[in-house]
């Protein structure tokens, strides 16, 4: 509910501090009193377009505070407030901001945060529900009636949210695999021609690490193997050293027995064969291990080449091309079992869509139900408030598929038909707004148990009638203030006394000048002032005793 107003430099108001309780509250006062300032300041916290020319004169900016209670907050205000980064906590007031500069631009803020204006009016419709002499919001907008009537249904449409986005996403996933298949049945030659060529490559992971450093290796013992050749030739030769030494070891070991200082330089000399021969069985050993084929170098070169040329094609390293052999292989399977896949995706989502309109369909034969339940509802309330010769019909249209969604196959939207004989038009249609008024109060009632903003503002809901038809228009707005319980709010602006009589609370608007300074002011009424503000309602400037005792008449008959 709307607990306080503040208000500061609007117009003809310099500074007003209003609070409001539940119920239904009226507010009145003499026509150009500034009733529709108050309206035009609570509009700025809701969003409303900042127009300087709001700002008093003489101020250089004009602010409007509104601060709102909850039990709990309806989840899409909730939404709409974190998707802005502001977090309520439990209990919390709702405090909005507005501040309008003289030389144009404007702020807004929540609970002291600043927000974007478009915070405020994705918020509005669950504060406030302003219904005047030329509504164009509200009920009177088609968009928000299917989801009334739901309401008014007591039907649960998130079963067919949940089963619209099952159907959607199985829909995606056949419409993804069919694009799929399409794209690799076109590439499906050119994969087979590839994989064809790496199965006759036959690529190995580190490979081509193991070939390289064979052709290193094979290179080497192309450069040295001559050298070798030779070193083998003076170990082998005739006249070696090696050959030379063996001759002298041989001579040394026939004489040796013949003097012992021989025994010592053959020791020396064998030793030296020893050393000797192991150096020249190294030389051995290196050009055993230094040997090559040309062929296989040759093999090995080409075999580098190959892999080398086919990783650029793939545009990967020759160690990824057993990889990129298995991917095509996949590729491959999975377009000749890519059909099979589909049709399991198309019984999928089939099964899923059959749900969805099973669902829809319950839902729509609910709406049905639920519709002419309303127009019974709305009719019986048509005849008190002077609108007996009109009519009350909720349509229901199947739009066509691609229009379905989360909330079923519905279209609705509230007709109506003011003259006998004259054919059903939307709301919007009615020429007169004091007929409209009544058609939304009439609606309202019939939708009431329906809940709907915080608050509920009827805009001079009387204008042009009087009478019965005026009392039972404040009865319905009593009715209507009430309708949650405790919890229901309603503001009226009028100038029938009969609908001032059913207020719980009375506010007065009134306007004074001093010298050229003049201002806007705002009361609350007690027992007595309510008394005498119905009186002048009655009689006009002069407030006669008849007045003032059909005023008590009002107040004592409510």
């Amino acid at each position: 509910m709307l607990t306080t107003l503040a208000i500061r430099n609007i117009v003809l108001i310099e500074a007003l501090d209003l609070a409001f309780s539940r119920g239904l509250g009226v507010l009145t006062g003499e026509t150009g009193a500034g009733k529709s300032i108050l309206l035009d300041a609570l509009g700025l916290v809701l969003g409303n377009r900042a127009d300087s020319g709001l700002v008093r004169s003489g101020e250089d900016r004009a602010s409007v505070t509104a601060t709102f209670e909850f039990d709990a907050l309806p989840d899409g205000m909730a939404e709409a407030l974190d998707d802005a980064g502001v977090e309520i906590e439990p209990g919390e007031a709702l405090v909005l901001g507005r501040q309008v500069k003289a030389d144009g631009g404007s702020k807004a803020f929540v609970n002291g945060q600043p927000v974007g204006v478009a915070t405020l009016r994705a918020i509005a419709p669950f504060l406030v529900e302003l219904h005047g002499q030329h509504d164009d919001r509200g009920l009177v907008n088609a968009r928000g009636h299917r989801a009334l009537l739901t309401r008014y249904s007591g039907a649960d449409e998130a079963g067919v949210a949940g089963a619209w986005r099952r159907w959607q996403a199985a829909e995606t996933a056949l419409a993804e695999a069919r694009a799929n298949a399409e794209s690799a049945a076109a590439e499906q030659e050119l994969m087979a021609a590839h994989l064809a060529e790496l199965e006759r490559l036959a690529p190995q992971e580190g490979e081509e690490e193991a070939l390289a450093g064979e052709r290193a290796d094979m290179q080497k013992g192309e450069r040295l193997s001559g050298d070798l050749s030779n070193l083998q030739h003076l170990f082998a030769g005739s006249d070696s050293a090696l050959a030379q030494l063996r001759a002298a070891a041989r001579r040394l070991d026939r004489i040796a027995p013949e003097h012992e200082a021989l025994a010592d330089a053959l020791g020396a000399l064998d030793r030296c064969l020893i050393e000797g021969s192991e150096a020249e069985a190294a030389v051995e050993r290196a050009l055993d291990a230094l040997s090559f084929e040309p062929a296989r170098l040759d093999a090995v070169e080409t075999r580098l080449f190959d892999l080398r040329a086919e990783a650029r094609k793939h545009g990967c390293q020759v160690d990824d091309l057993p990889a990129k052999m298995a991917a095509l292989r996949d590729g491959l399977s999975a377009i000749e079992g890519g059909e099979a896949r589909i049709k399991a995706l198309q019984a999928n989502a089939f099964e899923k869509g059959s749900h969805y309109r099973a669902l829809a369909e319950t839902l729509s034969a609910q709406r049905v139900e639920a519709a002419k339940r309303l127009d019974k509802a709305v009719a019986a309330e048509l005849a008190p408030l002077k609108l007996d010769a009109a009519r009350f019909k909720t349509l229901i249209t199947r739009t066509e598929e691609d229009r379905w969604g989360p909330h079923g196959m519905d279209a609705v939207e509230f007709l109506i038909s003011t003259n006998p004989g004259a054919p059903f038009a939307p709301l919007a249609k009615i020429a007169s707004g004091g007929e409209l008024s009544r058609f939304i109060l009439a609606l309202k009632v019939a939708l009431a148990e329906e809940g709907g903003a915080a608050v509920i503002i009827f805009d001079e809901i009387d204008r042009g009638v009087g009478g019965a038809v005026a009392s039972a228009i404040g009865e319905r707005l009593a009715r209507l203030a009430s309708a949650n319980g405790e919890g229901g709010q309603l503001l009226a602006v009028t100038h029938s006394p009969q609908v001032a009589a059913r207020g719980n609370v009375h506010y007065m608007i009134a306007k004074s000048s001093e010298g050229t300074v003049t201002r806007t002011s705002v009361g609350l009424l007690d027992a007595g002032g309510r008394q005498e503000e119905i009186a002048r309602m009655l009689s006009g400037a002069e407030i006669t005793p008849e007045a003032r005792a059909q005023a008590e008449r009002l107040l004592e008959g409510v």
